[in-house]
């Protein structure tokens, strides 16, 4: 893909997960010498857990990938949020694992893309809520929205962690 609006954007979902996003810090830094105890531990006032949050994120990314494939837009197979079933550090690498896998795999599809292929719809109806009715273009970019947004409640979390530990950096 050689149009350079599209290559900006294929940057900034590469920068989001691990290299330098204009809003600060990229995902992998907040997941850096994080524990499987502290990623599993939901401190008191957040919604979810930085576990859960690479969970969700790593579905989604999936979920999109499959549509860039075809696939009719539907829930992510692994389920919009999926639940912790082993709390080990080996299952806590896992998940880091697989989240940069799925971002790896995505931005490999993604730059295979052709005009015609960012244009094609990805679902009939817009459902908001799903992400569905949207350009193959406009779903990426709402996946990087997605990315952005998730990435901010890992980093408040990660602070709520620190304070309850009395690691604050």
């Amino acid at each position: 893909m050689t149009d350079p609006t599209f290559g900006a954007l294929l940057d900034q979902i590469r920068h989001t997960h691990a290299g330098d996003p204009w809003y600060g810090a990229p995902r992998t830094r907040f997941l850096d010498g994080l524990d499987a105890e502290r990623a599993a531990h939901r401190p008191s006032g957040s919604p979810h857990s930085i576990w859960e949050l690479v969970l969700h994120m790593t579905s989604w990314t999936n979920e999109v990938r499959r549509r860039l494939g075809g696939a009719a837009p539907a829930m992510p197979a692994e389920g919009d949020w999926p639940a912790i079933a082993d709390r080990s550090e080996a299952a806590w690498s896992r998940a880091k694992d697989a989240l940069a896998a799925a971002h790896a795999a995505l931005v490999r599809d993604a730059e295979r893309l052709t005009p015609q292929d960012l244009a094609r719809h990805v679902g009939e109806q817009r459902d908001a809520a799903l992400g569905a009715g949207l350009n193959a273009a406009r779903t990426l970019v709402g996946l990087a929205q997605h990315d952005a947004y998730h990435i901010g409640q890992v980093a408040l979390v990660r602070r709520m962690l620190d304070a309850e530990d009395g690691t604050a950096r």
